[in-house]
């Protein structure tokens, strides 16, 4: 027996809907538990700090802390320019910016990289009736 694409539909937005809730109800739990583990971790690094040590060790368990570092520029043609002269590529991610190579795809249909898969299919996209 055959469903209705209407009975399809219906029962995707449901399902949809009850996932929204579900993962906002998550969320917020989540969030409200990791404010608490942010709160623990703080007091973790005082107490190292204070007493002068890099890691402490108990019955329970053990917690350390170690220098967690971050790069990042807000000169980009600047730090363009240092990696071409003193060729660290490397100082890169190897991906590809989606948004970018498929504009340059849709506008240059007669070229197309070396090296450069494509991979296309269809999706279901679902809108709900106001």
């Amino acid at each position: 027996m055959a469903v209705s694409v209407d009975k399809l539909l219906k029962t995707f937005i449901k399902i949809r809907t009850k996932r929204s809730e579900l993962s906002a109800e998550f969320k917020e739990a989540d969030e409200k538990l990791s404010r608490q583990q942010d709160k623990l971790k703080t007091a973790m690094l005082d107490y190292c700090k204070d007493q002068g040590v890099d890691s402490v060790k108990t019955t329970s368990g053990m917690f350390y802390r170690t220098v967690k570092q971050r790069v990042w520029t807000n000169d980009w043609e600047s730090m363009f320019e240092f990696v071409k002269k003193h060729n660290v590529l490397e100082f890169f991610e190897k991906r590809l910016n989606q948004t970018n190579v498929k504009q340059f795809l849709e506008e240059n249909p007669d070229l197309q990289p070396l090296g450069l898969n494509v991979d296309s299919e269809y999706v279901v996209s679902v809108r709900k009736n106001k």
